[in-house]
């Protein structure tokens, strides 16, 4: 079998998948043999770079976010899709996540625009247990999120689109189950798919359920969030709008543009889609054993196109 591979460090990829599947061909899309491959292992690959494939057999996305390779236009119809679940992703989100919650939970926010002015006044700290925090999705990476901050001692309320079970987490479902949820949490974290159901979900409805002084942490997707409603929930400068201020990783297009009044706010953390890298060594195994059950014409999961996930 031919395999073609496109990323930022495809050479990497091609040694690796290349020692493990020592039967097959494995290229690179720099490479001069990359068209007609049986299966393409790739992240955000180019139009062109699709409309090259007229053989391909299945597609492992190296990541989990699906969105940009859905709505590729040249995309072949009918080629089944996997995607990474988790493969060493979800820790370091996880710990992406604790630090957000903590910048807001501790004051770091506040105490570090004090320092701009030379002020020395301290805040009395809230309890763990009084900052109850929103994870919306329940995947692999969310429920991983999610559990880890209920064992650091915040309560937790997630949700999700179908009802789900997590033992230790508020769980919730459905539109009236996000709607209790907003307006329970203190700080709200998106790890949702980016689906037409989920495009600006957080809205200026949405953002106005949270209770006053909430803050947003975004290292899902970028379309999950309405920036025009965003940006009026913050309100300007530095005095505290309702919402007190946004971690966000994520943005609907990447680089963020340098004109985006984002990067000017000062309560917006900005930083370069970096939440949660997809570190080879961890997802080999799943790349490896989607490529064995593709060819060997096994079942395994899926993207659902219709669904977006």
């Amino acid at each position: 079998m031919k395999i073609l591979v496109h990323s930022d460090d495809a050479e990497q990829w091609r040694d690796a998948l290349a020692g493990r599947l020592p039967g097959a061909r494995v290229v690179t899309s720099a490479e001069a043999e990359r068209r007609d491959a049986d299966y393409l292992v790739a992240w955000k690959p180019s139009a062109a770079l699709l409309r090259e494939q007229t053989r391909l057999k299945g597609i492992v996305n190296l990541g989990a976010g699906v969105d940009a390779l859905l709505s590729n236009p040249g995309l072949p119809s009918g080629v089944p899709i996997v995607k990474l679940r988790d493969a060493g992703m979800a820790g370091p989100i996880a710990d992406y996540v604790r630090y957000g919650v903590l910048h807001f939970q501790r004051d770091f926010d506040r105490y570090r625009r004090q320092q701009a002015r030379a002020e020395w006044r301290e805040h009395a700290m809230v309890d763990k247990g009084d900052w109850p925090v929103g994870v919306l999705g329940l995947g692999a990476i969310g429920a991983r999120v999610a559990e880890t901050l209920a064992a650091d001692g915040f309560p937790v309320h997630g949700w999700s689109r179908t009802p789900k079970a997590l033992e230790g987490i508020a769980c919730h479902h459905g539109e009236a189950g996000l709607e209790a949820l907003l307006g329970e949490v203190m700080s709200l974290v998106l790890l949702l798919p980016d689906t037409p159901a989920t495009h600006r979900l957080i809205d200026a409805r949405a953002l106005a359920r949270l209770p006053a002084g909430a803050s947003l942490i975004n290292p899902g997707r970028g379309t999950l969030i309405d920036e025009t409603a965003l940006l009026a929930a913050l309100g300007p400068g530095e005095a505290e709008g309702r919402l007190r201020g946004a971690l966000l990783d994520a943005f609907p297009k990447e680089p963020l543009p340098a004109e985006s009044p984002l990067w000017r706010h000062p309560r917006v953390w900005i930083t370069p889609h970096m939440a949660g890298p997809t570190p080879l060594g961890a997802a080999l195994d799943q790349v490896v054993e989607s490529l064995v059950a593709f060819e060997a014409g096994r079942p395994q999961a899926t993207v659902d196109p219709g669904a977006g996930y």
